[in-house]
């Protein structure tokens, strides 16, 4: 019945429900007295905007709640109009604690002052339903002293008559605010002096004060961008650029941030190692889902597929069957979060799924969306460019660090970043013996190769080698990895993608990484390696390095289902040749690809195990197709392909089961017909799929 923070609520919204009608009256009273002390505890909290209404507000609730808890002292009845009023107020404090819980956050202060109006009219119409149901209260049959009766009525006036406007100097504030974004729009800022009293006022005081800021508006801007109208995409957009201005001109020391991101990162990153991915799967069109809702039966689709369900007349659940007592959805934000963190934990193209929701709530990002976002992100570019230029070991530092948090998502920010001739700086510090700086460098370069200008500024700067240097002996395994994943974005370039082979160096360093890296190592080592084989030289290198055995033994292990996919992503790439193929044959991988493909890998994994055995068998030779053959749980997991497969993974399970049927059918028309099956034995398989071509019963053969 109580709000509590931490939800999933988006700001500014006050979901609020009526106290059960079964509910009895001293239960409802108790949960009101309740309310009103919760709502009594911001009393002692900061209120950067609107702060004149909330405490004028939480003053008028203090006195409700002495009149309250002496009606529950008294054990006195109450009469079914007072139990209604009790009612109307309880779903009133309601709204007033999630109004008060936004203003007191510390990551929105920038947001909430800047819907100062809003926020008023808010306090407005509480304090005016507030009055309403305290004006319908019974007095006269409620056992209480007079003395509280007329400050209940005193409250009850003054809570229809508050006026509750916005206060003057959130006023002053907000116009401040509006002027700087002004002059971003124009290129120029109007004053530092100005930001600084703006960031006072908001008791923005340190960087992480300002980098929350930051996240809470990128946050905002990605629920917006799902929304048909995107009305304030670019109004949040340009309050993200103040901040991120603020945060790398006005703050000249990372305050301890950097320690928590990175165990935020890993925490995050074990949770989601837990998870099974095909859970961010919207059960309908089979894709990661974008806007994730859940229906009344618990289970989870995206918006868009479940509406066109429903649209379609289906008034059922489509995983269960189970008829649907309504068709309300409701949004799974705890679970929208997660797929986010997967994507961004998993931005490397090869193994992901689906190549357009790897992009969610990137492209967005290519341009700015606003004037004043654009000209803030170019002045903060110009000026982290000058720092790395001519700063101090410590500006040089902060500067590379801002970069790099700048340039990990945002398209945009990187071409600003590029264009300010960041990158031959970035190369120099390389270099440095601070093992700190020389990891967020190359951090930043990881990110900054994902722009196609990055590229060329980096090799004809000299970059690669010095890359190269850091992947053999980088001061934190951290910089080692990060230059693992630049290598797989400069190997996008066919020019690059020959040097980077021709490098004796690169190879082994990557292969060490494999061997001995953390699984994060380990698996840039092995995108690096993919982005490389597209390349007929580096496709001999790769197998004279001796890298497959290292493969097949991520397949074997089986620590980690990404690691797996990634390995089988590789191997199926290598086998289209008939050196790979013999190369995998020799380290009798088969039954570790079998195991795999019957285990509960995600599809991808799943599409890489049907390619990789196709390609074996067709550059393997017989040798091959006799071991699959005799292999008894095969054939069913290459017909569940047909059904619950990419498309590719069913075309290629369709030509693998053409291919082995037909080679069955060959040996057991001749003379050593009896020596290949031991015993036939057939399974009856009811293929049931969304495409009815291939809806039917089957009798084969189990080999």
């Amino acid at each position: 019945m109580i709000q509590r923070s931490g939800s999933g609520r988006q700001i500014l919204t006050y979901p609020a429900v009526h106290p059960c009608e079964a509910m009895s009256p001293q239960t409802l009273l108790n949960s009101l007295i309740t309310l009103t002390h919760i709502i009594c505890s911001y009393k002692s909290k900061f209120i950067a905007s609107n702060n004149r209404n909330a405490r004028e507000t939480v003053r008028q609730i203090g006195v409700v709640r002495v009149f309250l808890e002496d009606i529950r002292d008294g054990q006195s009845g109450l009469s079914a109009s007072a139990v209604l009023c009790l009612s109307e107020l309880h779903l009133a404090f309601q709204k007033v604690q999630l109004l008060l819980e936004d203003l007191t956050r510390d990551d929105a202060r920038v947001w909430m002052l800047m819907n100062s109006d809003r926020v008023a009219n808010h306090f407005r119409v509480l304090s005016r339903a507030m009055g309403t149901a305290l004006d319908v209260l019974p007095l006269g049959s409620v056992n209480a002293p007079v003395e509280l009766k007329e400050h209940v009525e005193l409250v009850t006036r003054q809570a229809r008559n508050a006026m509750f406007e916005v206060d003057p100097d959130d006023i002053r504030v907000v116009e401040a605010v509006r002027s700087v974004l002004v002059g971003f729009e124009k290129g120029v800022v109007s004053g530092e002096s100005d930001l600084k009293w703006v960031l006072e006022y908001l008791g923005i005081r340190k960087w992480s004060n300002c980098e929350r800021q930051v996240k809470f508006l990128d946050s905002e801007i990605g629920v917006e961008n799902l929304t048909e109208k995107k009305r304030e995409v670019g109004f949040l957009s340009s309050l993200k650029g103040l901040m991120c201005y603020c945060r790398c001109v006005l703050f000249n020391v990372v305050d301890g941030e950097r320690g928590r991101r990175s165990e935020t990162k890993c925490s995050s990153s074990e949770v989601l190692n837990r998870l099974n991915v095909e859970d961010f799967w919207c059960p309908i069109s089979l894709e990661i889902m974008v806007d994730p809702v859940t229906i009344g039966t618990g289970h989870s689709y995206d918006r868009s597929s479940i509406m066109k369900w429903f649209r379609a007349g289906n008034p059922i659940c489509p995983k269960t069957g189970e008829k649907l007592k309504n068709m309300e959805v409701v949004p799974n934000l705890a679970l929208k979060r997660l797929i986010q963190q997967y994507c961004a934990a998993n931005c490397v193209p090869f193994a992901a799924s689906d190549h357009r929701n790897r992009d969610i709530g990137k492209t967005r990002l290519a341009v700015a969306d606003s004037l004043a976002a654009e000209g803030a992100m170019k002045m903060v570019a110009k000026f982290l460019s000058g720092r790395l230029d001519v700063g101090t070991r410590e500006e040089q530092n902060k500067a590379a660090y801002e970069i790099r948090l700048l340039s990990k998502t945002s398209i945009f920010n990187r071409s600003c970043l590029v264009e300010a001739g960041v990158i031959p700086h970035f190369l120099k510090l390389l270099s440095s013996a601070d093992s700190v700086t020389q990891e967020n460098a190359i951090a930043a370069l990881l990110n900054l190769s994902k722009h196609s200008k990055s590229k060329d500024a980096i090799v004809e700067n000299g970059g690669l080698d010095l890359i190269v240097d850091v992947l053999k002996k980088g001061l934190k395994p951290e910089a080692c990895q990060h230059a693992a994943g630049t290598m797989f974005y400069l190997a996008s370039i066919e020019e690059y993608r020959i040097l980077i082979g021709e490098n004796p160096q690169v190879m082994p360093a990557l292969m060490e990484m494999i061997k001995d890296g953390t699984d994060r190592a380990k698996k840039n080592a092995l995108v690096a390696i993919f982005g490389l084989l597209t390349h007929p030289a580096n496709h001999r290198r790769v197998i004279a390095a001796g890298l497959v055995p290292l493969l097949v033994n991520i397949l074997t292990s089986f620590d980690s289902e990404v690691l797996v996919t990634d390995a089988l992503a590789i191997l199926s790439t290598l086998a289209e040749k008939p050196d790979g193929s013999v190369a995998i044959s020799r380290c009798k991988a088969l039954d570790a690809i079998v195991r795999i493909l019957n285990s509960s890998i995600p599809r991808a994994g799943k599409e890489f195990c049907v390619s990789l055995l196709l390609a074996l068998c067709l550059n393997g030779g017989n040798d091959v197709v006799v071991l699959l053959v005799k292999s008894p749980s095969l054939m069913g997991s290459l017909y569940s392909q047909l059904s619950e497969g990419t498309s590719r993974a069913s075309r290629k399970a369709s030509a693998l089961i053409r291919l082995l049927h037909e080679f069955h059918e060959r040996r057991s028309s001749g003379p050593m017909a009896r020596g290949v099956l031991p015993q036939e034995r057939f399974i009856h398989f009811r293929l049931i799929t969304l495409r009815p071509e291939i809806i039917c019963r089957r009798t084969i053969p189990k080999l």
